[in-house]
């Protein structure tokens, strides 16, 4: 490792303890990635690519020193939560939807039978020719 990748090695743990101990000098103090790059002075890319170890060591201090669920995860669960409602919601609309084409075929079985029969009793003059209806 450089000297300058040390440096923002430093930094970050620094960053780190600062925002866990609620002492933030130049970040918000929220206890996200943004907020701990912002803190350590360094590319918030620089945390999810170069110091993927550090930015899971942090998440995993947030649980254990401050008892909370972070950021990141939070939104991940309302998100799961909501899409699990929608997933829920479309399923009882599709059972429905699917319970009214039956509804609906079977309607149109009866009106289609009725008018066949209608037809049939229907008296029809000498020079009509009657079309039979196709079964399919």
């Amino acid at each position: 490792m450089n000297q300058q990748h040390q440096d923002e090695r430093t930094r970050i743990r620094e960053a780190m303890d600062r925002l866990l101990t609620g002492q933030a000098t130049i970040s918000n103090g929220s206890l996200t990635v943004v907020a701990l790059a912002a803190e350590a002075e360094v590319h918030r890319m620089a945390l999810l690519k170069r110091h993927v170890d550090l930015k899971n060591e942090f998440y995993e201090r947030v649980r254990n020193e401050t008892r909370q669920v972070p950021e990141p995860e939070k939104r991940l669960r309302d998100t799961v939560t909501r899409l699990k409602k929608t997933s829920a919601n479309q399923k009882a609309e599709i059972e429905e939807l699917r319970r009214q084409v039956t509804r609906l075929t079977l309607a149109s079985a009866v009106l289609t039978h009725e008018s066949d029969r209608q037809a049939e009793r229907t008296p029809v003059s000498d020079n009509v020719v009657p079309f039979r209806r196709s079964t399919t």
